[in-house]
């Protein structure tokens, strides 16, 4: 290592003291101590300077004549500006720390004479005060075809200014990771390592990657000197200040790695949040830091989130080279290291070195050497594999559909029946049949099981009868389950007459489990779905229900028991569908009681979804667009088949619980006959041994059958450091992954206990995690506090745990309907994170004064109003509010609401003629009718799901029941049973001063 001239001596940067204050001389070789906007009052040894020739000694946050230290050379800095902010040292070229709020004048120059990047201080993740609104356009237009926005990449980073290029910074040959072709601007080359592994790794050595630089990180975390808690987080005060809910929005702490911890410098070697996060982003080294913390440890996994317009797609390596470690099976990642000149490679998990296999390097396609470096599974987090023969017990299954629809008379009444079969026709060019292999049946049920041979060779369907319902049996072996593609005569005109066939029947009897059982029988050989569309409530054994809803139980103890389920059938026959890869989806449209809770277990236990829509009618055009709508998404989206999925860690941690929708065939391997294209699955986590190594990683494998016939492993890989400080991991928290656990938790502990038991766990874990931060991470230890305090991005938890507590799955009410009450607690435990939090939080918006330019089209698709604090204080007599949760919009009219806003929106004159209810805007030619249509669809589009909210007029003076549901969802006021936004924090202030943490 080249040596280092002495720094020359410059003034020390001081913050300047209090107009009241009047330190007193300092010592004679001392100098005072840097605490921004603090008196100084302690006083340290002043460091000599190193003698000449001598290496000038670097600490994080110092800017070395070489770079930044730790900096991966052509890699951005991290979020928020300039990358390091100084320690206190009084070194020259240093800047000082500096509190949040503090401004401090001209820094001197650094001893290099280059320009230094002053950050600004932050309020949050993602959002700047003070910021001003983009010139979009100020002209009211029609509204032009909306872009989808991509989600936001939380990797990406502001890229650094330089005036003049910067030297390569020089390693200890023992911490090189690579080496580097251009040593002229780190900020600008390329990277380009000359040769694989060389330098990475001396053979031999104990395994422990990059232990050297985990040291390190380890001596600064306790000084807080590795840029997490100073720039990223601080604490803020709850009490007296209303939440900023544009911070839902935010992206999750920044996850900060040691230097070097990949082998490549993709901005996508880490997993993107919406795929996989992590409550932590900085991992606890001891399971008893993790206890003191109170803070919960789980992974929140969406593994096939949908892909929109402008996301980037998941790369594909199609040569079927998949190199997985010996011992613990994981697959190669951008997180291992190679060593030997680039022949093995180190695992990540385990530390066991693996041989790189032969045709790693090689491109069978040209037949020619290729770069290792551009592999995708060295450069992406999530990767999916092309699957070898090894990977299959059996051929690729074909997707096959059996759609098991009630013709009952009040399926018949509603329009269930002609609704159904008509989306089913104009969804067939929508179901995944590109190779031409997907098949497709049809049975209906009442009284008797009606199956459809559909034989190619006719042009009509032939019905055939089954009322043997005790011993159900296939009355023929061949042409009930057909190839779409061969049979699409045929089967088109069945579901043209399907309509009509059942229009005079007087049958009232359902026999659900009956039509199941013979719906296993026929497609299990294969595997694939059974898609019920169900009206009333199944009355024939097996699986007969009655009506169990009992008003007088709602809101009392035995509530739980309404929502177990009321049959064992159901549970075993989702278990016995899961080992022959079948899956159920559930779509509910009954008019009268549908017991949700019984009927939900079949998706539960194989990877389905439950759909729900009370009181269905398709006579209002509302009804029959939104299950149109839903189911027509639905059958069009693909699906993975024959999937089993498994999560590995790094040693030390181990899989405790899992929730969601699957099958646990082994400890840590969940059967999903389904990967459901947006569920998310929550997976706790525990500490078994001392994290020894600066990272941890986890690794998500999902082996399934694409929906086009091809065997594939996804990969996804989250790497996370290591700490040993309790300050870190707060101010690594996520809110949302702990929401979402939470949620999952909470319903959980509803279904095998008791709804109160569920409010209370969840208030006692907010109540811990507040009284933890308050003992050991702000002043005021001990005794009792005035003030309630957090760090700054755990802020949102208390509003988002008073949310889940009012919502309609968990909130203590009498005037919940068991149905109601269980899909919501569906929705809970399957949604990912993105459609989760807007379910718990709905977004409120103002229409009535709205700028001009939202709703018009901007540089990133429709502009949106800025949301606002779901309090009935913006709420205004001449006002027009829309909110929406995801699953419901509503649109709230005032009483003294101008009459042109009448003429511009409602196409009326008075506030009386407005019609309140479920509702259609109509689309008008003003300009504030096709703002507010753009905002709504925009609103409908955005997010990831099949989800279609219906819209409801909620007109001021008009129906109580619709007043108080739209109510319930301004949950920053007093309800009567759940206390305001301000009561549930004072009592939150009052259980943390209570409590002993």
């Amino acid at each position: 290592m080249a040596n280092i001239p002495p720094p020359t001596q410059q003034p020390v940067f001081r913050p300047p003291p209090s107009p009241n204050f009047r330190p007193s001389p300092p010592p004679v070789g001392y100098r005072p101590s840097n605490s921004p906007g603090i008196p100084n009052q302690n006083w340290t040894p002043r460091p000599q300077s190193p003698p000449p020739g001598a290496i000038r000694p670097q600490t994080l946050g110092m800017r070395p004549p070489g770079g930044i230290p730790g900096a991966i050379p052509g890699a951005p800095p991290p979020v928020g500006g300039q990358p390091y902010l100084a320690s206190n040292s009084a070194l020259p070229g240093v800047r000082p720390s500096v509190s949040p709020h503090f401004r401090p004048g001209p820094l001197p120059p650094p001893s290099t004479g280059r320009p230094i990047n002053v950050m600004q201080p932050q309020t949050g993740y993602g959002y700047t005060p003070n910021a001003q609104p983009p010139n979009y356009i100020t002209t009211a237009s029609p509204p032009l075809p909306e872009i989808p926005v991509s989600p936001a990449n939380t990797n990406t980073s502001p890229q650094l200014s330089n005036t003049r290029p910067l030297p390569k910074r020089q390693y200890p040959k023992q911490q090189m990771a690579e080496t580097y072709t251009d040593p002229t601007n780190v900020y600008d080359q390329t990277f380009t390592p000359a040769t694989p592994g060389i330098g990475q790794e001396i053979y031999g050595q104990p395994p422990t990657a990059q232990s050297s630089m985990g040291t390190l990180t380890n001596q600064f975390s306790n000084m807080a000197m590795n840029g997490l808690s100073q720039s990223q987080s601080h604490t803020v005060h709850l009490i007296g200040f209303q939440p900023n809910v544009r911070d839902l929005d935010a992206p999750p702490p920044p996850i900060i790695l040691p230097p070097n911890s990949s082998v490549t410098s993709s901005e996508n070697a880490n997993c993107d949040p919406s795929y996989k996060r992590c409550t932590l982003n900085t991992i606890p080294a001891t399971s008893a830091l993790l206890n003191k913390s109170r803070l919960p440890l789980a992974l929140v996994i969406t593994p096939y989130r949908s892909v929109k317009d402008g996301d980037e797609p998941v790369p594909v390596v199609t040569d079927t080279v998949i190199a997985r470690c010996r011992r613990c099976r994981t697959y190669i990642n951008p997180f291992v290291t190679f060593v030997e000149n680039g022949h093995k490679w180190r695992c990540n998990m385990c530390f066991l070195l693996n041989e790189v296999p032969n045709q790693f390097d090689w491109d069978i396609q040209s037949n020619a050497p290729t770069d290792r470096w551009k592999r995708a599974e060295l450069n992406h987090a999530v990767v999916e594999f092309v699957a070898p023969t090894e990977y299959m017990v059996r051929p690729p299954q074909p997707p096959v559909y059996l759609f098991v629809i009630d013709v009952s008379f009040p399926a018949v009444q509603s329009g269930i029946v002609a609704t159904a079969a008509r989306t089913i026709l104009e969804s067939l060019d929508r179901l995944p049949n590109e190779d031409n292999r997907t098949k497709i049946g049809f049975i209906t049920v009442d009284t008797s099981l009606h199956f459809y041979s559909l034989s190619p060779n006719t042009t009509e369907p032939q019905m055939l009868v089954v009322s043997d319902l005790e011993d159900v049996f296939l009355p023929q072996p061949d042409d009930l389950l057909v190839n779409l593609s061969e049979a699409r005569t045929v089967v088109e005109s069945l579901l043209n007459r399907l309509g009509d066939m059942f229009k005079d029947t007087q049958i009232v009897g359902n026999a659900l489990g009956s039509a199941l059982s013979a719906g296993f029988k026929l497609v299990s050989s294969w595997g694939g779905k059974l898609i019920v569309v169900q009206s009333s409530l199944p009355s024939i054994n097996p699986g007969g229900l009655k009506n169990r809803e009992d008003t007088k139980a709602l809101g009392t103890q035995k509530e739980s028991t309404l929502l177990q389920s009321a049959d064992p059938f159901y549970k075993k026959f989702a278990v016995d569908c899961s080992r022959s890869q079948v899956c159920v989806d559930m779509f509910l449209l009954g008019s009268q009681y549908s017991d949700v809770a019984t009927l939900s277990c079949c998706p539960r236990y194989t990877g389905g979804q439950t759909y729900f829509y009370p009181a269905f009618n398709a006579g209002r055009s509302e009804d029959a667009l939104k299950f149109a709508h839903e189911f027509a998404e639905f059958l069009a989206s693909p699906i993975g088949l024959e999937a089993v999925m498994r999560v590995r860690a790094s040693k030390g941690i181990r899989m405790t619980s899992f929730h969601g929708n699957f099958f646990v065939r082994q400890t840590d391997l969940l059967a999903l006959p389904n990967v459901s294209r947006d569920h998310s699955y929550a997976i706790e986590l525990a500490i078994e041994d001392n994290l020894t190594t600066p990272t941890v990683c986890f690794q998500t494998a999902v082996l399934h059958t694409t929906c086009y016939g091809e065997r594939r492993i996804r990969v996804l890989t989250l790497a996370l450091p290591v700490t040993n400080s309790l300050s870190e991991m707060f101010a690594s928290a996520d809110q949302v992954a702990i929401t979402t656990l939470l949620a999952n938790k909470a319903v959980e502990r509803s279904l095998t206990s008791k709804l109160e038991d569920s409010r209370e766990a969840l208030t006692n874990k907010i109540i811990d995690i507040l009284g933890v931060y308050k003992s050991a991470l702000t002043p005021a230890h001990t005794g009792a506090s005035p003030q309630l305090q957090i760090s700054d991005n755990l802020k949102l938890l208390p509003l988002l745990s008073l949310g889940l507590l009012k919502h309609v799955g968990l909130r203590a009410s009498s005037q919940i309907p068991t149905d109601l009450r269980a899909y919501a607690m569906c929705l809970l435990t399957t949604m990912p994170s993105q459609l989760l939090i807007t379910y718990l939080h709905p977004r409120f918006y103002s229409l009535h004064d709205m700028p001009l330019e939202v709703g018009t089209h901007g540089p990133d698709g429709i502009i949106m109003p800025v949301p606002l604090n779901l309090t009935s204080e913006k709420l205004e007599r001449h006002g027009i509010y829309l909110v929406e949760d995801g699953q419901n919009i509503f649109i709230w009219v005032g009483k003294d609401v101008s009459p042109q806003l009448f003429i511009d929106l409602f196409n009326v004159r008075t506030y009386e003629e407005i019609r309140g209810g479920k509702s259609t805007l109509p689309q008008l030619e003003t300009s504030f009718s096709q703002r507010v249509n753009a905002i709504i669809g925009k609103t409908r589009e955005s997010r990831r799901g099949v989800y279609y909210p219906h819209l409801y007029i909620v007109k001021q003076d008009g129906d109580p029941s619709l007043r108080l549901w739209f109510l319930s969802h301004i949950i920053e006021d007093r309800t009567d049973t759940v206390m305001s936004y301000i009561q549930w924090l004072g009592y939150l202030k009052d259980r943390v001063n209570a409590g002993a943490f």
